[in-house]
C-alpha cells in the first residue's frame, strides 16, 4: 500500500503517512503511484531531439557536398553550364544554418537527458521554430515538445526534477 500524496509505503493499520504526515482516509491504494507526465516523457523527448539533430546533421553534410563538390565541378561532368553564381553560396549558408540547428538540437537533447534547467527553455524555443520549418517531422516534434514542457505544472515538475538531479 502506498500514500497517494508522496508514494511512501504504508501499513494497513496506519492513520498517518510516516513520510509526509498526510492523514489516511478511506481505502488505501495498493498500486505504486504513476510518475508525473514530464517525468514520463522527458527522456523520450530528449531522444527525439537527438535523433532529429542527427537527421539535420546528415542534411547539412549533404547540402554542403552538393554545393562544394558537385556544383563546383559541373563542367567536369559534361554540363555545358553550371548553376547560377548565387546557388553555391546560398547552399553554403543553408548547410551552415542546418549545422547550427543540429548543434542546438544535440545540446537540447543532452540538456533534457541531464535535466538541466536551461534545456526546457531551449527545447520550447526550438520546438516552436520546428513547428514551421521542418514539416511534418519538425511539426510533430514541436507539438510533442510543447505538450510535454509548456504547461505551468510542467514547468514546476521539470524544475523539481532539475533540483533533484542537482543535489
Amino acid at each position: 500500500m502506498f500514500c497517494d500524496a508522496c508514494g511512501a509505503q504504508l501499513q494497513s493499520s496506519q492513520a498517518f503517512c510516516s513520510q509526509c504526515g498526510k492523514q489516511i482516509i478511506g481505502p488505501i491504494s495498493f498500486a505504486q503511484p504513476r510518475p508525473a507526465r514530464v517525468q514520463e516523457h522527458v527522456r523520450l523527448l530528449a531522444l527525439f531531439w537527438l535523433a532529429f539533430a542527427a537527421f539535420n546533421t546528415v542534411a547539412a553534410v549533404a547540402v554542403y557536398i552538393v554545393a562544394n563538390v558537385i556544383f563546383a565541378n559541373m563542367h567536369q561532368f559534361g554540363a555545358p553550364e553550371g548553376p547560377p553564381e548565387f546557388v553555391r553560396p546560398l547552399l553554403g549558408v543553408i548547410s551552415v544554418v542546418l549545422a547550427a540547428k543540429s548543434a542546438l538540437g544535440f545540446l537540447t537533447g543532452w540538456g533534457l537527458l541531464q535535466r538541466e534547467k536551461w534545456a526546457r527553455v531551449l527545447a520550447l524555443v526550438l520546438g516552436f521554430i520546428s513547428l514551421f520549418t521542418n514539416i511534418p517531422f519538425g511539426t510533430a516534434l514541436g507539438v510533442y515538445t510543447m505538450w510535454v514542457l509548456l504547461p505551468a505544472e510542467s514547468e514546476r515538475e521539470y524544475d523539481a526534477l532539475a533540483e533533484a538531479r542537482a543535489t
